[in-house]
C-alpha cells in the first residue's frame, strides 16, 4: 500500500511529531537536549522554519512550526534526525536506527486550532504526568511563549500576537490558556490528525508537491 503523502502548505503552521525507533529513548541527559535545541535552532534557520512551539520528550519531539518553502519540514527533519543520531550513536557507543523511520505531520489549517495545537504541544509533559504544570519542564517552549525566560528559537504566530497590544498582556493572556485542560475530544482529535497525516481544520487540501508547469 502506498504512503499516504503529508499536507505542506508555505506558511501554513505544521504540527510535526517523531519518536525514537520502537519508542526507544532518545535523551538520556540534560546535555543530549541541549544539543538537540542547538541543532534545531541551526536547521530551522536553513529550512526557512519558523519555530512557534516545541517540547522534547524522554522519547519523542513535537514541533510547530511554519515554514517558507513546501521543501522546508523534510529538509528540517531528514538534517535534524540524521545529525542527532550521528552524535547519540557515537556518544553511547550504539549502531542502528534513533528515530522512527518518518515522522509525522498534520497541517493546521484553522486559525482557531492554532492555540489548541499549542497547547497541546506544550502541556505534552502534564498529560504524561512529568510534571504537575507546564513552567516545570524545562525542554519546551512554554516558559518562553509565557514570558519566563527568553527564547531566540521562538517566533511568534499571528494568532499569538492577536491575544493583546502589548508583549505582556500576550504572555499574559497565554498563560491564562493553560488554566484549563484540553478536552479530551480534543486531544484525540490532533493525535489522529498527526497519525494520519491530516490537515487539522478547513477544507480538504490536495496532498504532495505541486506539479511542475
Amino acid at each position: 500500500m502506498p504512503r499516504r503523502a503529508r499536507v505542506v502548505e508555505v506558511n501554513v503552521p505544521l504540527h510535526i511529531r517523531q519518536r525514537g525507533n520502537n519508542r526507544q529513548t532518545c535523551f538520556q541527559r540534560d546535555v543530549d537536549y541541549i544539543v538537540y535545541l542547538g541543532w534545531l535552532a541551526e536547521y530551522a534557520q536553513a529550512s526557512g522554519c519558523q519555530v512557534h512551539a516545541y517540547v522534547l520528550m524522554s522519547n519523542h519531539v513535537h514541533i510547530l512550526a511554519s515554514f517558507n518553502d513546501v521543501t522546508g519540514p523534510a529538509l528540517l527533519m531528514k538534517g535534524l534526525a540524521q545529525r542527532y543520531s550521528q552524535y547519540f550513536n557515537w556518544w553511547y557507543e550504539r549502531t542502528g536506527t534513533v528515530w522512527e523511520g518518518r515522522y509525522r505531520s498534520s497541517l493546521v489549517l484553522d486559525e482557531r486550532y492554532f492555540l489548541t495545537c499549542q497547547r497541546y504541544v506544550e502541556l505534552n509533559p502534564v498529560r504524561a504526568g512529568m510534571v504537575a504544570i507546564p513552567e516545570q519542564y524545562r525542554w519546551s517552549s512554554y516558559r518562553g511563549n509565557a514570558g519566563m525566560r527568553p527564547d531566540d528559537m521562538l517566533t511568534s504566530h499571528a494568532c499569538y500576537e492577536s491575544l493583546g497590544a502589548t508583549v505582556s498582556e500576550r504572555q499574559a493572556v497565554y498563560r491564562s490558556l493553560f488554566d484549563t485542560e484540553l478536552a479530551p475530544s480534543l486531544v484525540e482529535e490532533i493525535r489522529t490528525a498527526t497519525r494520519t497525516n491530516a490537515a487539522l481544520g478547513g477544507p480538504p487540501v490536495k496532498r504532495g508537491r505541486p506539479k511542475k508547469r
